[in-house]
């Protein structure tokens, strides 16, 4: 009873490690680890170093594929960044069975590892914001150890006959697997599995090549996590979590295959070397069928990518392609997922509305086009509430309440754009001749360079026709009021001037509006236009 107790208490607090661990690495590197991963330009070599960089950080292969669905899905990574980044975390993994082998089963850290989680746990109570985090992480890495102590104690007393296991055969060994499979599906872990087969190795419980085909079970088992992840979500999730599930059974068949000569390869290797431990040879064993895998894959990547891609085509709204509930947990890639997707929608928009200002459209067919966006816009709305920040976290928390103005700024400049017809009256005087083609350059800019990297420029440009357009309307109504008065203008034709002047002022103000809150460099508040301008034009905007 008190094996199974510390087999059982062992696995429990190393998966709690492991929890915290990964959950206090991705806290504290916040938007680091969103702008770090959003500059991806290289090519696989990069991604796939990135991905077993990262999983080897944080320790968990299923964390990072997670991370990675979210970050092809807002559209941070491309679809073959992902792929990379998945094959890396792969390879990734397997360093937990070296860390295992060479420190956890050998070295008795527990009395470093306990204070580590008392450290830990004092710095996540009694701190805020990254010192919190960094706690969470110290406390996680402490208890992993602290398992991984545990599990080696219960399992040194367990004495086991390796006869009474399958033998040597090909279908025995298929057992095996499927065990492996099953013990990471327990678990939720392929690293927990990993390490109690680790555990179970180095006290003689099992043999290397029943250990082995553990390993290779447990490697395709981690793949469920990933398959339940994306049940539901976007088509980017679920191509990510295919690439992730054929990755691994390919890397395992091919490693069933020539087990054998697997086996005798590492043994002979670690011979050579004088390491006596089966559990070194194991973690080799891992590494290098992870390897193998890549030798097989690699070469072939834009292949593989396009079977992926035959068996999950693309569906449903293009505008909202970017936002997956699944990643809304991780606030830094949701918002930034949400204002792509704002992007793309004010794009759309623009255009519909230069048509109008142009009459190349009419209204009726103009609200027809505007029906994707208004149902994307209350599709981002929505997926913008799933989203937590407080003030506490700044620039995330300035992020999010940007996206929020944008949205709320498109869905007016939506409304105003069809709420009449102004083309015949601004036909018939220069004036608003003049301010429509103001306001269509600036249009026009926004749409080629909303997208490029000199966005500075962009706001500024924009800013400056909003101020501009707020002038004319502000001058050229007194103008047509006195006219009007005066008697050299009709009361009717002078108010539908004065409502187009309006109509167009509108227009421009949320267009700069949209601007400041949705360029890339406006959420750190560096962007975001003069308060004294922005106040001075609202303040002409609300003059009678």
């Amino acid at each position: 009873m008190q094996v199974f107790s510390n087999v059982l208490g062992g696995i429990g607090v190393f998966l709690l490690g492991m929890t915290l661990l990964a959950n206090g690495l991705k806290a504290l590197a916040g938007d680091a680890l969103r702008r770090g991963l959003s500059r991806f330009t290289g090519g696989t070599l990069s991604a796939i170093l990135s991905g077993a960089g990262t999983t080897a950080l944080i320790q968990s292969s299923s964390a990072t594929t997670l991370t990675t669905i979210g970050f092809v899905s807002a559209g941070l990574l491309t679809f073959p960044q992902a792929v990379g980044v998945i094959f890396g975390s792969n390879l990734g993994t397997t360093s937990t069975g070296w860390i295992v082998s060479l420190i956890g089963l050998k070295l008795n850290i527990s009395a470093v590892a306990l204070p580590l989680v008392g450290v830990g746990v004092l710095f996540n109570l009694f701190s805020r914001g990254r010192y919190s985090s960094l706690g969470m992480a110290v406390a996680g890495f402490g208890l992993i150890f602290v398992g991984i102590d545990l599990l080696r104690a219960g399992m040194e007393s367990v004495v086991v006959d390796p006869g009474i296991f399958p033998g040597d055969t090909v279908w025995n060994r298929l057992v095996l697997v499927l065990v492996g499979v099953f013990m990471t599906f327990v678990m939720q872990s392929s690293s927990a599995a990993m390490v109690t087969t680790l555990a179970a190795l180095h006290s003689g419980a099992i043999v290397l090549d029943q250990a082995a085909a553990l390993v290779i079970g447990q490697n395709v088992g981690t793949t469920v996590t990933a398959g339940l992840a994306s049940v539901g979500g976007s088509v980017p999730a679920k191509r990510t979590a295919l690439a992730h599930v054929l990755f691994n059974l390919i890397t395992g068949v091919a490693a069933f295959l020539i087990l054998p000569l697997f086996i005798f390869a590492v043994s002979g290797a670690t011979r050579i070397a004088n390491i006596t431990d089966p559990a070194v040879a194991l973690a080799a064993f891992h590494t290098v069928f992870n390897i193998l895998g890549l030798i097989l894959l690699v070469p072939v990547m834009r292949q593989f990518i396009g079977v992926i891609i035959r068996i999950i085509p693309d569906r449903g709204p293009q505008l909202t392609r970017h936002l997956d509930p699944t990643v809304a947990e991780v606030a830094p890639v949701a918002v930034e997922a949400a204002r792509r997707t704002l992007v793309e929608i004010m794009i759309l928009v623009l255009e519909i509305s230069a048509d109008i200002i142009t009459k190349r459209a009419d209204l009726q067919a103009a609200g027809e086009k505007l029906d994707a966006a208004r149902a994307a816009l209350s599709e981002t709305r929505r997926f913008l509430g799933l989203i937590r920040t407080d003030s506490s976290s700044d620039l995330e928390y300035r992020r999010h309440l940007s996206a929020l103005h944008a949205v709320d700024h498109l869905e007016q400049l939506v409304e105003h754009a069809v709420e009449n017809d102004y083309s015949g009256t601004i036909e018939k005087h220069n004036r608003l001749r003049e301010t429509a083609q103001m306001l269509m350059e600036a249009i026009m800019y926004t749409v080629r360079e909303i997208k490029g990297p000199d966005t500075d420029l962009l706001l500024g440009s924009v800013q400056k026709t909003s101020q501009s357009i707020a002038d004319r309307r502000r001058s050229g109504r007194v103008e047509v009021l006195h006219k009007t008065a005066k008697g050299k203008l009709d009361p009717e034709t002078g108010l539908a001037e004065i409502n187009a002047m309006i109509w167009l002022d509108r227009l421009a103000y949320h267009l700069w509006r949209m601007v400041a809150h949705l360029v890339e460099d406006s959420a750190d508040g560096s962007n975001n236009s003069s308060g004294t301008v922005m106040r001075e034009t609202s303040k002409i905007r609300d003059e009678k």
